[in-house]
């Protein structure tokens, strides 16, 4: 499961101010701290993460808050990237190199606050910087992911468009397979094997997030479709529109997600029930993006199409009264809908 699709990936945006977090107690005990960080993870999953957020309600109370956190780290360094604006002082008005800087920064304290807790020490006083590192120190997930992570998220400020699915791959590989190897311990599978379709879930949510938001990433100067496929297909995106061209270009992207969707569902049966109703929410739900692409004629142009909020709780709530699909290709019928698109509101 990712969590860039994360999701938090490109252009995100926040529920309406007037959506109500659902209340919930986790009956867990912890210190103040970890309790308030807990519960700004978990808000800013249900602000920015909903399609996260409804998967991970199906997990057990204690494995839950773990996706939270994971989802937050993500969340926080990616609005680095993306969003000086949310920040105050001179590195919002710094330019490039006052990204970098608050981005190094911001690894960095990770890193410290990390290796202080396994080295026995204290989480710290920012409570969601310790509510990851506690989430990181118990599900056992490895430190190196998050450099992987890291480094890909320092690559969105040197590099706007990618020649090859291979050099696309390669960023991907720290933005959003990383977060499947983090979240695979949150998830506990019952057979290593489930490592590789873990990763090509992270990226296939992480490619339908870029086949939404091409206009969005084209505010932001970025381009995450292959150069080499929009010239094969003759794509001029600076027209922002549909064109025959267009349309058979996305096809062949939607496709090739798929695949990658395909493979992935191969690791659900290697899940514990509550974690494979986790993942096949998550999944059924990113695979209907797809599906409304196709629906609105493949115009990611004139506006964003989404999956409303009602349709994932429904979702999620079949899920946890059917358990997960059996096969494979039962979990990708889930995913289609002949739902109408609908506008960018919940």
């Amino acid at each position: 499961m990712s969590i860039r699709t994360t999701s938090t990936r490109r252009g995100t945006r926040a529920r309406s101010e007037g959506a109500q977090l659902p209340a919930v107690d986790d009956g867990i005990e912890r210190s103040p701290l970890l309790r308030e960080g807990y519960r700004r993870c978990r808000e800013l999953t249900w602000r920015y993460g909903t399609t996260y957020y409804w998967g991970a309600a199906l997990l057990p109370k204690a494995r839950r808050q773990h996706v939270h956190a994971v989802y937050a780290l993500c969340r926080l360094a990616d609005d680095i990237v993306d969003d000086m604006a949310l920040f105050q002082g001179p590195a919002a008005a710094g330019g490039p190199e006052a990204t970098a800087a608050a981005l190094q920064a911001f690894g960095d304290r990770f890193r410290t606050t990390l290796s202080g807790r396994r080295a026995g020490g204290g989480l710290g006083d920012d409570p969601v910087m310790a509510a990851v590192v506690n989430t990181v120190v118990s599900c056992d997930i490895e430190p190196e992911c998050f450099d992987r992570f890291f480094a890909a998220m320092a690559m969105d400020l040197t590099t706007s468009t990618y020649e090859t699915w291979d050099d696309l791959c390669g960023y991907m590989e720290g933005s959003a397979a990383v977060i499947g190897e983090m979240m695979l311990p949150v998830l506990e599978p019952s057979d290593p094997a489930a490592k590789d379709p873990a990763r090509s879930l992270g990226l296939a949510f992480q490619l339908t997030n870029f086949l939404r938001d091409v206009d969005e990433d084209l505010d932001r100067g970025r381009v995450y479709v292959p150069q080499e496929d929009l010239r094969r297909f003759g794509v001029d995106l600076s027209r922002r529109e549909a064109t025959p061209e267009w349309k058979a270009c996305l096809a062949f992207e939607i496709a090739r997600n798929r695949e990658l969707y395909r493979h992935a569902d191969t690791g659900v049966a290697l899940l514990p029930g509550r974690s494979a109703r986790c993942v096949g929410a998550a999944r059924v739900l990113y695979a209907r993006i797809l599906d409304r692409i196709e629906a609105a004629d493949y115009d990611v142009f004139s506006r964003r199409v989404r999956v409303p909020t009602w349709r994932k709780a429904a979702t999620t709530g079949r899920i946890l009264v059917a358990g997960p699909p059996k096969r494979p290709d039962e979990l990708a019928a889930r995913g289609r809908t002949s739902d109408h698109v609908t506008p960018d509101v919940d």
